[in-house]
């Protein structure tokens, strides 16, 4: 499969350099050609020198042949425009952005686009963004029925307790990471911001859980 990245710094290399390692296609975007040096010596993808969201750019990259695309660069603004012309100009269906504003980050949640505030924000989370569903699940049973996934979960269920994440998608959490740190949650522990949900999931139901997750929690009595 081919993946897109736009930016080239820690961030942007780092992922660009694990999904060459397990054998995908990767073309690298950045304005500055020095910032290549990032990806290494060893590092056979393309490296494209010029603006992320320009069309004739994108173009060059393989936009129309990718499977993802993660915009990664240090501006919000870039970022969340070259996400929107590869979803919305190339159909690519599957696209992160890295936000710095939290604020902004939810307002662009609900346009569709994935995003991230850089607080949650490491080359490892986007990796599990970007790969099919399998490839990037943290764990499978023995019969390949049940992964443990780390699932992306709209700001509009902060505040929610993760029992009515259970009831909502017929999945179990498995533990939450908050603050970097592992958590075992109990019945009456909360989703807050910034945490990291951890589900055991049937593999069928996977693409379910996510759109469940995806938007607005149902209506409490």
């Amino acid at each position: 499969m081919h993946f897109v990245i736009m930016g080239c710094g820690r961030v942007g290399a780092s992922l660009a350099r694990s999904l060459e390692r397990i054998g995908h296609d990767v073309a690298v975007v950045d304005q500055d050609p020095a910032a290549f040096r990032r990806l290494g010596s060893e590092f056979s993808g393309r490296r494209v020198a010029g603006v992320g969201f320009d069309r004739d750019t994108l173009l060059q990259a393989g936009i129309e042949g990718a499977y993802a695309f993660a915009a990664v660069s240090s501006g919000d603004n870039s970022n969340i425009l070259a996400a929107r012309v590869a979803r919305e100009t190339f159909g690519v269906e599957h696209v992160v952005a890295r936000i710095y504003d939290p604020d902004r980050a939810q307002v662009y949640q609900r346009l569709g686009i994935p995003t991230v505030a850089t607080v949650r924000w490491t080359a490892d989370q986007v990796l599990r963004r970007m790969l099919p569903q399998g490839q990037a699940s943290e764990m499978t049973d023995a019969s390949g029925r049940l992964v443990v996934a780390e699932i992306q979960v709209s700001p509009a269920w902060v505040g929610r307790r993760l029992s009515t994440i259970e009831e909502a998608t017929g999945a179990r959490v498995a533990y939450i990471t908050r603050l970097g740190e592992g958590i075992l949650p109990g019945p009456d522990t909360v989703h807050q911001e910034g945490d990291l949900v951890h589900l055991v999931i049937r593999r069928e139901s996977v693409h379910d859980v996510e759109r469940i997750l995806d938007g607005n929690p149902p209506q409490e009595d």
